[in-house]
């Protein structure tokens, strides 16, 4: 087994597209890459600590590799925007790959490049490929916040654009 850090905006609305797939053994919701120490959903979302709201996947390499997950995570993201992702603005928004390893690393750029290299977008791509760090788990209440709370799930992603974007940009949904 595996880790993939990836932080894309609200952790809620990247849980979804990487749940339930083969290979897959876990997502958490949290945070990372900040100077706080255990931090709170209420500290990191004043932008101040300076966590990525993020989600750790546990996968299997030998049944999803690490390419895949790149492949996926990319087409949730605006990877241009650097100052958050959709209606959710500030730091603690921005998007990034965390790496655990250098193959990871090596992947994470490669990828980014190719990304850069396609002409998909006019403007440069901003996510940044950063070592992991210490990754706190967001509060209960966090995980899984679209099986507990579906219809606020729901009503959130739709007003926040994602879902246009993805379509426009990347031709599909989650």
């Amino acid at each position: 087994m595996e880790k993939a850090t990836f932080a894309g905006g609200c952790f809620w609305c990247m849980v979804t597209p990487f749940e339930e797939l083969d290979g897959i053994y876990g997502i958490v919701s949290g945070y990372t890459g900040g100077h706080v120490e255990h931090p709170t959903y209420e500290q990191v979302k004043t932008g101040t600590t300076g966590h990525y709201e993020a989600v750790q996947i546990t996968f299997d390499p030998d049944v999803f590799p690490y390419e895949k997950l790149l492949e996926l995570y990319w087409c949730q993201i605006d990877p241009t925007d650097d100052g958050g992702q959709f209606h959710d603005r500030g730091p603690q928004y921005r998007t990034a790959i965390f790496y655990h390893n250098e193959r990871q690393k090596t992947l994470a750029e490669q990828s980014k490049k190719q990304l850069e290299e396609s002409g998909r977008f006019s403007k440069p791509i901003v996510t940044e490929i950063l070592p992991a760090t210490t990754f706190y788990p967001a509060e209960d209440y966090h995980q899984n916040y679209h099986k507990k709370n579906p219809k606020h799930y729901k009503e959130d992603r739709a007003a926040s654009g994602r879902d246009e974007f993805i379509a426009k940009h990347w031709g599909k949904n989650e």
